[in-house]
């Protein structure tokens, strides 16, 4: 049976039992701070089981996509090395919220592996919690399960609850305990049954969980009992993928036999069990599908974590043989295998494969000396017997030739090598501000309420009457806040958009009978609860106070013009560029708005001017803006533009603005030609394949235009020509100053040759050789390079040091005829010679260059040269 139709019969299934079949959602997840990428089906319907969401349905089923390549859950590391560690794998689950419990879950698992499945019920062993009687009996009793296959699973760590058998989803909240289906490859396979001396063998192998979220645990561990309990599973699909198609391995599965061809073919290595081949076919998976949910290759956080996926990739390629690029070949072979079932992978593949070309092209122009920096290394380490590397030397790879540590250790650990991690964190220490940038993934400060939620008027009112449902100061909850103090508000009924999709939170304030909070910000607190944060400039507020919340008009005109260009630009670039182009972000405020998408080149002028015009055409059409509430699945059916990845409701608010359809839940303007005038003012690529563009609206449009155009009038004053005429002016000023320099560099070329001329006279022979260290005035590198060649022509045999200074910076060559660079290397002279004025430098042993900032030593600098020369003789 092929995964696909593993995967398709699991949702079928679980539909036919009432489930809503939901789409995977993206790999980022967007709106969980506390998540580097999703990991487990259940992400998506965290809300849910907290209850701070709602869904149309209370049964669920979804093929989930996951990623465990960094943060918490990270098995990177292990790819390559074991039988069933990836980066990406697809996690099937099936959901209750509040409906069936575990009788239906057991027996749902239960039917879909012995019925549908068709395995051997003797295969089948299970576990359950120590202290789950419900569970044990409904398995053994019920099921049928002999007793002795079904394991209880106690306490472990030293602490109750604390179990392999009972999953909680953090030190307070939901948790309960799970029953785990374990398949029994046989004996001829080394291993035990879970719970025994020997259950890390691979005979019994994990294939489903069934969790079963029954409690509440309050901080001091008290567990309560969940009035409405949850059930949350998750089936590995490589793993039963490896059960079904009678093979061990997930690596031997149909999925992963066609990429690990696929990469046997792009490197030419015959050897089908590789292990590096294996490396390439998962991480084919991961690069893949997280280049297509929106991940951009960088060095902090998830762009992070990709790049040294890819650099791990590329390495084993080098391995095999690679030495220019090939991974980004394997992307139409992981498409012709996945992307009917994920269609964002088939759309996105021709901008996958191109990110993943420039990231080899830039990782394979430095490998080469990398690799041979650890080799090198580890040649030296096994003369001496020697089997920790040294961690200044892993720094140096990691800094310089963009070697992660993981990929160095991962090179070291196939020759027995180990990598002195505690000195590299030494070296490290330096650049601690970067490392902390890329953990921003910490748990959210979110403020602990439990009331009503915010009913929200903002798209057709400015102002409301309001009362105070919560006050918080330094984020814990208080009664009132006083004169002086910042904190935030919880209204029951707010015109304030709280920050969403790219549109900052509005600000205002909140007025009262006996105080002012000046409003700063508007986040959301939950879903649907706003928190007005801000100042109180007067009196007092406090909780039940009624108040009349008022926005900011002017702000909010400007941020809705802004908001409403977005869509319009979006739209444009989409025409102008291609169908390819995907927002990657955005920020809307008063100010402007910054646009980010997806496309691998600078736009050109021409480009940049054809969407300002489709956009300002939109805007003198003067069309009505409509937004309409439907659900998603009616929204689709409209061609509606979605991004993907982005978490949406079953209602879903579709929003048309001229001649764009776009899914938003932001403020925007009542008809286009509320937006007055429309400018992009930048435009700069900010990572691999992503540009970004910055444009202004109405009267920030128009100010701009007003100062570009004043500045134009300025130097068009300075240079005595009209508007019209300044571009040639300053063309041919160009020009002019092109030939000035290029009749300077040959006066000071022909002032060094001078010099040198006479130089040749004072080089100093020592042991056979001429050595000379000098000063040239008024020489460039230029002159200085030039120089040196023909000083090394008359002196036939030499070691020369020339050197200039300008505003206060010295400038270093340094040559070595070929017939003494055994002896006296170039960038070691040029080093020595640096090191005295302040400065550092290297390069080849014939030619090297250096710099310094204290000319004041050069004199002393260049007369230590004869000395260290003569000493290398």
């Amino acid at each position: 049976m092929k995964s696909s139709e593993i995967r398709q019969k699991f949702l079928d299934f679980f539909a036919s039992k009432g489930h809503q079949i939901v789409a995977s959602s993206s790999l980022v997840p967007h709106e969980d701070p506390t998540l580097l990428f999703t990991n487990a089906g259940m992400n998506q319907f965290k809300d849910v089981f907290l209850g701070f969401d709602k869904r149309p349905y209370n049964r669920a089923t979804t093929s989930q996509k996951c990623v465990r390549a960094g943060g918490k859950h990270n098995d990177l590391e292990n790819v390559g090395y074991t039988a069933r560690h990836h980066t990406f794998f697809e996690m099937l689950g099936n959901f209750s919220f509040g409906d069936y419990f575990k009788r239906d879950a057991i027996k749902y698992a239960w039917e879909l592996l012995t019925d549908v499945y068709k395995l051997p019920k003797d295969k089948l062993w299970v576990t359950v919690y120590a202290e789950d009687d419900e569970a044990y009996d409904i398995w053994t009793k019920e099921i049928g399960v002999p007793a002795e296959r079904v394991i209880r699973i106690g306490d472990n760590k030293g602490a109750r609850y604390a179990s392999d058998n009972f999953w909680m989803m953090g030190d307070t909240g939901p948790c309960g305990p799970c029953t785990e289906i374990f398949y029994d490859h046989g004996e001829h396979i080394w291993g035990g049954p879970p719970g025994s001396e020997d259950e890390d063998g691979d005979r019994y192998i994990e294939i489903w969980n069934n969790v079963f979220m029954q409690f509440n645990r309050d901080e001091a561990g008290v567990m309560h009992p969940l009035p409405k309990p949850s059930v949350d599973t998750g089936m590995g699909l490589e793993r039963v993928s490896a059960v079904l198609q009678g093979v061990h391995a997930n690596y031997e599965i149909d999925l992963f036999q066609a990429l690990i061809k696929a990469a046997a073919r792009e490197t030419s290595d015959k050897d089908m069990d590789s292990p590096s081949l294996k490396v390439l076919a998962d991480h084919i998976r991961a690069c893949a599908f997280l280049l297509a949910d929106g991940v951009i290759p960088g060095n902090v956080g998830r762009g992070f974590v990709l790049r040294r996926i890819i650099r791990r990739a590329i390495r084993h390629g080098w391995k095999l043989g690679a030495r220019e690029a090939f991974f980004h070949k394997l992307v139409p072979d992981l498409v012709a295998e996945m992307g009917a079932a994920y269609p964002e992978l088939a759309s996105g593949e021709k901008r996958v494969m191109d990110i993943l070309r420039q990231e080899e092209d830039r990782f394979f122009a430095t490998i080469e000396n990398g690799m041979a920096i650890v080799e090198a290394e580890l040649t030296a380490m096994d003369r001496v017997g020697k089997t920790v590397f040294d961690g200044a030397t892993a720094f140096k790879l990691h800094d310089t030739y963009g070697f992660p540590l993981d990929l160095t250790a991962d090179i070291c650990r196939e020759r027995n090598v180990t990598v002195d991690a505690a000195a590299f964190d030494a070296a490290m220490a330096q650049q601690k501000e970067q490392a902390r940038a890329a953990g921003k993934f910490k748990m959210a400060a979110n403020l602990d309420y439990a009331g009503a939620a915010t009913t929200f008027h903002g798209y057709d009112a400015l102002e409301s009457k309001a009362t105070v449902l919560a006050l918080y100061k330094d984020g814990a909850p208080v009664n009132e806040l006083r004169e002086g103090e910042m904190g935030v508000a919880v209204l029951d009924h707010t015109p304030f958009y709280a920050e969403s999709g790219g549109q900052v939170g509005d600000r205002g304030e909140l007025r009262g009978a006996s105080g002012i909070l000046a409003v700063e910000d508007t986040q959301k607190i939950q879903a649907s609860v706003f928190g007005h944060h801000g100042v109180l400039t007067t009196g007092s507020l406090k909780v039940g106070d009624g108040v009349t919340a008022k926005v900011d008009a002017q702000a909010r005109a400007r941020t809705v013009r802004n908001h409403s260009a977005t869509h319009l630009m979006h739209k444009a670039l989409r025409e102008v560029l291609g169908p390819h182009v995907q927002q990657k972000g955005s920020q809307v405020d008063p100010d402007k708005t910054r646009f980010d998408f997806s496309h691998t080149q600078p736009m050109t002028n021409d480009e940049i001017r054809r969407v300002e015009r489709l956009v300002n055409a939109e805007i003198l059409a003067n069309a009505a803006t409509q937004a309409r509430v439907m659900k998603l699945d009616d929204a689709q059916k409209t061609g509606a533009m979605m991004l993907f990845g982005e978490k949406y409701g079953e209602e879903v608010r579709v929003l048309d603005i001229g001649s764009s359809c776009e899914l938003c839940g932001g403020t925007h303007v009542n008809r286009t030609g509320d937006i007055g005038f429309f400018t992009i003012v930048a435009e700069g690529g900010v990572a691999a394949g992503v540009r970004r563009v910055e444009a202004l609206t109405g009267d920030n449009a128009l100010a701009y235009v007003q100062n570009m155009e004043t500045t134009l009038g300025g130097v068009a004053g300075t240079l005595k020509v009209v508007r019209g005429e300044v571009h040639g002016r300053v063309t041919a000023l160009l020009d002019q100053v092109r030939r000035l320099e290029r009749d300077m560099a040959a006066l000071k070329g022909k002032l060094a040759s001078a010099q040198g001329d006479d130089l040749v006279n004072s080089a100093v022979d020592i042991k056979g050789i001429k050595v000379l260290a000098a000063q040239l005035e008024g020489a460039d590198v230029t002159a200085l390079r030039e120089t040196m060649d023909k000083l090394r022509d008359k002196l036939k045999s030499a070691a020369i040091v020339l050197s200039s200074v300008a505003d206060g910076k010295v400038t270093l060559i340094a040559g070595v005829t070929a017939d003494l660079t055994s002896k006296v290397k170039a960038g070691e002279l040029v080093n020595v010679v640096a090191q005295q004025v302040g400065g550092k430098g290297g390069g080849r042993p014939d030619m090297a260059q250096a710099g310094g900032t204290q000319p004041e030593n050069l004199a002393a600098a260049l007369a230590s040269v004869q000395g260290w020369v003569e000493a290398k003789l």
